[in-house]
């Protein structure tokens, strides 16, 4: 199979598209570009009108809200939250008024890293994306900035929008940057830098690849994008990190007779919607170390965490919190949610499965972790 009709038959697939743009496309020192803004809704609609549905996660404003109020990128975090407070009407009142030249409707979700990770708020977040798109409206996706605190942040939008990909069951994540796409180096540093057009293995291929930090604007930086790259991928998700002032970047990444930017395939082995979930949108509240014959029943024989395999509990955690397994050697084999809270963990540690009701006078399960609910995070690096 050509490698033309390889990519025609991965993007026919795509009904559902996130596409990400950042700061730096977005804004400069003076505040968001109005232009820019209404170029990509022109793209955007296109691309609806073609019969594709379209979400879109964008930064810019704590951006533009710094523009407004004269405070620096290293501001505190309360001045970041008053920036993000001025600056996220700005923008949607941009993103509402590029769509409504085209008679499309936008609506506004913020949304915390406690949204994505807690169920019933996933699941609601789901849902009403669902409705927005069935309606005909393009939800409009940013980091809840005013907020959200260091403990309940994402950190950057490239994360958002690859747990927003998978959260959606979206098909392709199309991430628009100050850059063409993927870069053999910074080209603000490296004028022979060149593109990498086409990286077919997303676990190997990323490896040494040489990446820019993050620019005066945005909080994330290529380094930021390709590891949102790879969690997408993970998830079935075709990707592609293309130059966002450019024209029609986004049509030109569903047409596989062109090219544009640096077009990342899904990974063979896709991860269950639950399993990255638990990969990639959780944070351990706690961890486990294991004795090596757990260690290795983990990693090489798909089995369950029991008791007797539990040599030390560390942290504080609710029965369904994530947590870390560490082997003997204290390295991070996997994540989990736990069936039972620390302080009970603690009392089965060492014990036989048979004895828990015993012990605890009642039992939820024979295992501490599940296998469904458990990911070996060897798999990931």
């Amino acid at each position: 199979m050509s490698q033309l009709t390889y990519k025609q038959r991965l993007l026919e697939r795509v009904r559902r598209v996130v596409v990400k743009v950042g700061s730096a496309v977005l804004s400069d020192n003076g505040g968001l570009h109005s232009d820019v803004i209404a170029h990509l809704a022109e793209d955007v609609e296109r691309v609806i009108r073609e019969g594709r549905e379209v979400i879109m996660v964008t930064s810019g404003a704590i951006a533009a809200g710094r523009a407004r109020l004269g405070t620096s990128a290293g501001a505190s975090m309360a001045v970041r939250q008053a920036a993000a407070a001025v600056g996220q009407i700005e923008l949607m009142a941009m993103w509402a008024s590029a769509f409504a030249r085209h008679g499309r409707t936008v609506a506004q979700i913020l949304l915390t890293h406690q949204d994505l990770a807690e169920r019933n708020r996933r699941r609601n977040a789901t849902q009403t994306i669902n409705a927005l798109l069935q309606a005909g409206v393009v939800p409009v996706v940013n980091e809840n900035d005013t907020v959200a605190v260091e403990e309940i942040r994402l950190g950057d939008n490239d994360t958002l929008s690859s747990l927003v990909a998978s959260m959606v069951q979206a098909e392709m994540l199309i991430i628009l940057s100050d850059v063409k796409g993927v870069l053999t180096g910074d080209p603000r540093k490296r004028p022979d830098a060149r593109l990498v057009p086409l990286i077919a293995d997303p676990e190997a291929d990323m490896k040494g690849l040489v990446v820019e930090s993050k620019g005066p604007l945005g909080s994330g930086g290529m380094a930021a994008k390709l590891n949102a790259a790879r969690q997408a991928a993970r998830a079935g998700i075709t990707v592609v990190i293309g130059p966002g002032r450019e024209d029609a970047t986004i049509q030109a990444a569903l047409d596989p007779a062109r090219e544009v930017g640096t077009l990342i395939i899904p990974a063979g082995a896709r991860l269950a919607s639950r399993k990255h979930w638990i990969a990639f949108a959780l944070r351990p509240q706690g961890s486990l170390a294991l004795d090596h014959g757990a260690a290795e029943a983990l990693r090489k024989k798909g089995k369950s965490l029991l008791p007797s395999g539990v040599r030390e509990v560390r942290g504080e955690f609710a029965g369904g919190d994530c947590v870390s397994l560490l082997d003997p050697a204290g390295v991070e084999i996997g994540r989990g949610l736990v069936n039972y809270p620390a302080a009970d963990v603690l009392r089965l540690k060492g014990r036989q499965s048979r004895d828990i009701a015993r012990i605890l006078g009642y039992k939820v399960a024979d295992e501490i972790i599940h296998r469904d609910n458990f990911v070996l995070l060897e798999e990931l690096r």
